[in-house]
C-alpha cells in the first residue's frame, strides 16, 4: 500500500511540477492552445530560443497542451515600435502576439492592464530563487511583475588581444590599466599617438557617463521630460572625460556593434553588450587584407578609481499578453520550464548573457560547454561574475521616449567625430571641440 501511496505522490509531482502548485490546470492536452511568441533571439542562425521552442513543443507542451509558434523576430531596440503598431490594429500589421520579450519601458507603453502580472503565475517562493534585481528591472512602480527575467546583459570590454600585445609591449600599457576610466583614457590617447587609430568604439557610450557620472557622487541628473540636466556639474564632467577622448580621436561611437569595427582592425577594442562575443570572430582581418589571430581578451567594464563600482544591467525579458487565464497558464508553464535553472544556463552561456537564478554564477564556473572558442567565452564569464561580485547593478532609465533622444545623441556625434579629430590636430583648443558635443545633448530635448 505504501509504495502504491509512493507512486501516486511522484506522478502527481510529474505532472503539476511546472504548474506551480498543483492547483486545477485550464490546460487540456487533447485540445491545446497556440500561443504566437516574438522574440529578439533571432539574428544569429540557428537560433538558441528557437530550438527551446521546438524542444518545449515536443515535450512538455505536447504531453500539457500547449504549443509556442514564434511568429515575428526582431531587435531589442526595434521589438517596442513593432508592438505598439500590432497593439494599433491595421491590415498592414501582424496580430499582436500571446508572448513576446521586451524592455520595461516598452511594456509600460503598451499598458499596465493589457499585460500578465507574473506573480499571479508564479508563486512568492519560485520567484525567491531569482536575482531581486533582475525581478525588480522587469517591475511596475505600483508592484506588478511584467518582465519575466530569462537573461540579462551588461557591458564588457572586449580587445583584439593580438594587437593589444604589440602596443603593450612598445609602451608598457597593461589590461591591468584599463581596469578604471582614468587608465581607460589615458591607455586610449597612448595608443592613437602609438598607431594613428582609434583605441575604443563604444557601442552604449552615455551608460558609461551615466555610471561614471553616478560613481563620481553626482546623484539623480535626469529631468522630468525625462533627458538629463545639463546643470549637474559632476555629469558634465564625466561626459567631459568621455568628449575629450573623442574630439581628438582617441574613441569613436561605433557604427552599431563595436565588433565590426574590431573586427576590421578599425579599433583596438569594443565596449558594449556581453552578447556582443556571439559575433566576434577568431580572426581579425585588416582593410590591407591581412590576417591574424583575434585572441580575444574580455574584461570588465571600467569604473571609477577609488568608487564603489556600478554595471548597467539589460536585456529583455517575457512579457504575455493578457487575453484568457487559459493562455496566462499555458505562458506561465512555458516560461516556467524556460528558466529552469540548468536549462537556463545552457540558453545563456551559448548567447553570452547572465543567468537569472540565484547561485547560477557559481554554476557557470565549472561550466564546460562554450561553443567555440571556448576560451573567449570563460573570459566572458569570469569577468561577468566578477563584475556580479564587485559591482552594484544599476537599471536603465525608463522615460517614454528616452531611447528616441538617445539615437539623434549617437547620430550627432558619429557627424562630429568625422571633423573633430581634424580640429585638433590642426590645433584647436580640445576643450572648446568637447564642448560642441555638450552643447549637441544641450540642445536634445
Amino acid at each position: 500500500m505504501k509504495k502504491r501511496l509512493l507512486s501516486l505522490l511522484l506522478l502527481c509531482t510529474l505532472v503539476f511540477a511546472l504548474s506551480g502548485c498543483g492547483e486545477k490546470t485550464l490546460l487540456n492536452k487533447k485540445k491545446p492552445v497556440s500561443l504566437t511568441f516574438w522574440h529578439v533571439y533571432g539574428e544569429q542562425a540557428g537560433s538558441p530560443m528557437d530550438l527551446l521552442v521546438q524542444e518545449f513543443n515536443r515535450t512538455v507542451g505536447q504531453e500539457r497542451g500547449v504549443q509556442v509558434q514564434v511568429t515575428g523576430m526582431s531587435s531589442a531596440s526595434q521589438i517596442g515600435g513593432y508592438l505598439k503598431d500590432a497593439q494599433s490594429g491595421g491590415k498592414d500589421v501582424q496580430e499582436m502576439p500571446d508572448l513576446f520579450t521586451c524592455h520595461i519601458i516598452d511594456a509600460l507603453e503598451l499598458g499596465e492592464d493589457n499585460l500578465v502580472d507574473w506573480n499571479e503565475q508564479f508563486t512568492p517562493d519560485e520567484l525567491s530563487d531569482f536575482i531581486p534585481g533582475f525581478l525588480s528591472d522587469g517591475t511596475a512602480e505600483d508592484g506588478r511583475l511584467l518582465i519575466f527575467p530569462v537573461s540579462k546583459s551588461t557591458q564588457l570590454l572586449m580587445c583584439n588581444g593580438s594587437g593589444f600585445d604589440r602596443f603593450s609591449a612598445a609602451t608598457g600599457v597593461g589590461y591591468e590599466d584599463l581596469a578604471t576610466w582614468e587608465g581607460f583614457y589615458d591607455a586610449a590617447g597612448r595608443f592613437y599617438d602609438w598607431s594613428d587609430k582609434p583605441f575604443c568604439a563604444l557601442d552604449y557610450p552615455i551608460r558609461a557617463v551615466e555610471l561614471n557620472a553616478l560613481e563620481r557622487g553626482s546623484g539623480d541628473f535626469y529631468t522630468e521630460n525625462g533627458w538629463y540636466d545639463t546643470g549637474n556639474a559632476v555629469f558634465k564632467e564625466s561626459w567631459m572625460q568621455f568628449a575629450r577622448s573623442l574630439a581628438q580621436g582617441h574613441v569613436v561611437v561605433s557604427d552599431l556593434y563595436s565588433n565590426t569595427q574590431v573586427m576590421t582592425g578599425d579599433v583596438l577594442s569594443g565596449l558594449g553588450s556581453s552578447a556582443a562575443i556571439l559575433y566576434y570572430n577568431d580572426t581579425v582581418t585588416y582593410r590591407d587584407g591581412t590576417q591574424e589571430p583575434m585572441d580575444l581578451r574580455v574584461l570588465p567594464m571600467p569604473k571609477t578609481a577609488g568608487a564603489d563600482a556600478l554595471m548597467t544591467q539589460a536585456g529583455v525579458g517575457l512579457c504575455a499578453y493578457r487575453t484568457t487565464e487559459q493562455k496566462a497558464e499555458a505562458a506561465a508553464l512555458f516560461v516556467r520550464w524556460l528558466t529552469e535553472a540548468e536549462r537556463n544556463l545552457d540558453f545563456v552561456a551559448q548567447t553570452g548573457y547572465m543567468p537569472v537564478r540565484s547561485g547560477a554564477f557559481d554554476a557557470i564556473t565549472d561550466y564546460d560547454n562554450f561553443p567555440a572558442p571556448a576560451e573567449g567565452y570563460r573570459q566572458l564569464y569570469a569577468a561577468l561574475k566578477a563584475m556580479r561580485e564587485d559591482y552594484t547593478p544599476v537599471s536603465e532609465p525608463r522615460f517614454e521616449g528616452y531611447y528616441g533622444r538617445v539615437s539623434v545623441l549617437y547620430d550627432g556625434l558619429r557627424r562630429l567625430q568625422q571633423e573633430l579629430p581634424k580640429r585638433a590636430a590642426a590645433g584647436e583648443d580640445i576643450d572648446a571641440l568637447a564642448e560642441e558635443t555638450w552643447e549637441l545633448l544641450c540642445s536634445i530635448h
